[in-house]
């Protein structure tokens, strides 16, 4: 989205991680009207339709898992979730451990798919990416003392000359009326109208 910005694509509505807004900014001026947090998404486990679950009440316990599986799918390292993955392994001692038994496949891009077929034992992914992939089950949140969450926005383009209908549509997101939308999809909402 950012590359595409950059070439001179101009949204009406920008809607990305409040990290990558933020990095957005720099190459596309934004209006502060609009500039909004819809939502959060946290870090879930998934398994193949049919697995037992795994435990994922403690962090001894996640680490636990990931050391029993033959194969880990998880989110590419260049997106927040990513890369906070890999600094979740790399805190937690397996980074290194584990390197044999990685893919790192977004879940959009086929990782779910390598859970469902078992080519992979375990995925970790934003469980928003997760929720609708046949033949998987979501096991869960990870736990709080391992999870993060990537918080999404919105922003308007000083480039859009009549932002009016963009900032009704970002009050539709964000007004609590409508929060069955965001839970449906794995996320918490957290805007407001």
């Amino acid at each position: 989205i950012q590359e595409r910005l950059a070439a001179g694509d101009r949204p009406d509505v920008i809607m990305l991680p409040e990290e990558l807004i933020a990095e957005t900014a720099k190459i596309v001026p934004l209006l502060p009207q609009g500039r909004t947090v819809l939502a959060r998404v946290g870090v879930g486990v998934i398994v193949a339709e049919g697995v037992d679950h795994p435990d994922l009440s403690n962090e001894d316990s996640v680490r636990s898992a990931l050391r029993r599986a033959k194969a880990i799918a998880l989110a590419d390292p260049r997106t927040p979730s990513g890369r906070y993955i890999d600094a979740m392994l790399q805190r937690l001692g397996l980074l290194e451990e584990l390197q044999g038994r990685l893919i790192h496949k977004a879940a959009i891009h086929g990782g779910g798919e390598e859970v469902a077929s078992g080519a992979a034992d375990i995925g970790l992914y934003l469980v928003s990416e997760v929720a609708d992939i046949i033949d998987v089950s979501v096991v869960g949140l990870l736990p709080p003392a391992l999870q993060n969450y990537v918080v999404y926005g919105a922003a308007i383009p000083v480039s859009n000359q009549s932002p009016g209908a963009a900032l009704s549509f970002i009050s539709f997101l964000s007004d609590p009326a409508n929060a069955a939308y965001w839970t449906d999809g794995g996320f918490e909402p957290c805007g407001s109208a």
